[in-house]
């Protein structure tokens, strides 16, 4: 038997535990129901590992995984010996950061000269589309405040290196996405507290000082120190950019889940109308971004770039801010679902993308 056919074998044997699941969780078994919702997953996961189609998708699925184990067991990811776990959050993500800034050079920035159209529309709608929206969904969800003000947090943070990713695999344009993210993450500290203070000052106080500075240690100085250390070390810093990015996902997951389970109340109590509307913003980004970039006359290509660069929103950086605002388990559950969500509608748009590549210009 070839390796195509054991992936296919056991993606059809997990759909049992996923029927057995569904039944068990019917019923109110919900202990069971949760092992064999993760062996369900597992074996999902090992079938796509094997697949040469499916296997783009296994990061897709690690952070759903991730995101459903702190939901079914969040208690090994609150608290150890007394200590709560959520305090990772931040030196996690700063290591992210860190990651992004060895893996980028100066030159990264060389694409404000050779495609300034590109880059302003992709930045513009950026500051405007996903803030606005964001207002509006959380005006008209009628979820708590603090939740709600999540939503439009969301809205306010620069795109993340998910966009990046997801770029390569829908074949867009890469060096177009790595200027705007760069750009719009060092713009961060400026736009999201203004932003945030004037969308979501009647949710939540907003001190747009303090988050300036919190966006610095959480963003702006780790990625500083990334850039830094491969510009020292240049060539001999390959091992680590080979290495950074598979450790970044990981590390993304982790924070996924320590935020979902410190949320995990809130989550389960409004979950499902949270994850309608976080799809719906996130939908909503694609085609605003694709849309606007065809309007301003950018090609196929480029528009696609935008579409990924205004849909896919840092949402690990939202998750940060809100611990350091104190409000994890209530701010931090929309970045929290969206960071998982994102995931899993950018892969099937990069999927269906890299199928139908752009044509080329005449």
């Amino acid at each position: 038997m070839n390796i195509r056919r054991i992936s296919i074998s056991l993606v059809a044997i997990s759909s049992l535990g996923l029927v057995l699941a569904t039944y068990l969780f019917w019923v109110g078994a919900n202990s069971i129901a949760g092992a064999s919702l993760l062996a369900f997953l597992t074996l999902l996961g090992l079938g796509f590992s094997l697949h040469p189609l499916l296997k783009g998708y296994l990061y897709t699925l690690m952070i759903f995984v991730a995101a459903t184990v702190a939901l079914l067991y969040p208690q090994p990811f609150t608290e150890f010996r007394g200590y709560p776990l959520s305090q990772l959050i931040i030196p996690l993500l700063q290591f992210v950061m860190f990651g992004m800034g060895s893996s980028m050079t100066i030159q990264d920035f060389s694409g404000v000269v050779k495609m300034p159209k590109g880059v302003l529309v992709g930045l513009g709608c950026q500051l405007t589309f996903m803030p606005l929206s964001g207002l509006l969904i959380a005006q008209w969800s009628g979820l708590p405040t603090e939740i709600a003000a999540g939503i439009i947090l969301v809205g306010c943070s620069p795109s993340g290196v998910a966009s990046n990713v997801i770029s390569f695999l829908a074949r867009a344009n890469l060096a177009l996405s790595i200027t705007i993210t760069a750009l719009s993450t060092l713009l961060a500290p400026l736009t999201t507290p203004l932003l945030m203070g004037w969308l979501a000052g009647s949710y939540i106080e907003i001190n747009v000082w303090d988050m300036m500075w919190s966006i610095f240690k959480l963003v702006i100085f780790p990625i500083a120190a990334g850039l830094l250390f491969n510009r020292v070390l240049q060539d001999k810093a390959y091992w680590l950019q080979k290495l950074m990015p598979t450790a970044s996902m990981i590390v993304i997951a982790l924070v996924i889940v320590l935020i979902t389970a410190s949320g995990r109340d809130n989550l389960l109590d409004i979950g499902g109308l949270l994850l309608i509307i976080v799809l719906f913003h996130n939908l909503l980004g694609y085609n605003l971004g694709y849309w606007a970039a065809r309007v301003f006359g950018l090609d196929e290509r480029d528009s696609r770039t935008i579409a990924l660069e205004v849909g896919l929103q840092n949402g690990g950086m939202a998750g940060g801010l809100a611990k350091e605002m104190g409000k994890l388990a209530t701010v931090g559950l929309a970045p929290a679902v969206f960071s998982v969500l994102q995931n899993i509608t950018g892969s099937i748009l990069a999927s269906f993308w890299h199928k139908n590549p752009p044509k080329p210009k005449e």
